[in-house]
């Protein structure tokens, strides 16, 4: 049974910092690309960060120089650091894992920034 699980989601003050975290089992991990997804109310989710299973990361615009992915196949971990954050990151947040035509979610952690 494939399972993500998240973690680290909760409310930050404007410009403060969080890492997410996601646990995955179930799958050889090492050989599947991560992202990080984000879901505001009212909101199209939306990628985030990718991390491919060669290590190479793209970023949306609006996190770039804020957020970092990094994944550990070895511990079949992937992880996001946020610093300056702002309103405007508040959502759930998901990890995601894919590889060909499998996809794989987690259940969403939630991310409030305050103002």
């Amino acid at each position: 049974q494939v399972q993500l699980v998240e973690s680290g989601g909760g409310l930050v003050q404007s410009g403060g910092s969080l890492r997410l975290s996601c646990a995955v089992s179930g799958i050889t991990f090492r050989m599947y690309d991560g992202a990080w997804y984000r879901q505001a109310p009212g909101k199209q989710r939306e990628l985030v960060a990718r991390i491919k299973s060669d290590g190479s990361t793209t970023y949306v615009d609006s996190v770039k120089g804020r957020f970092t992915v990094s994944r550990d196949n070895a511990k079949k971990t992937m992880s996001l650091q946020m610093n300056s954050l702002k309103s405007e990151d508040t959502a759930v947040y998901y990890c995601n894992t894919e590889r060909l035509s499998l996809v794989y979610w987690g259940q969403g952690t939630q991310v409030t920034v305050s103002s």
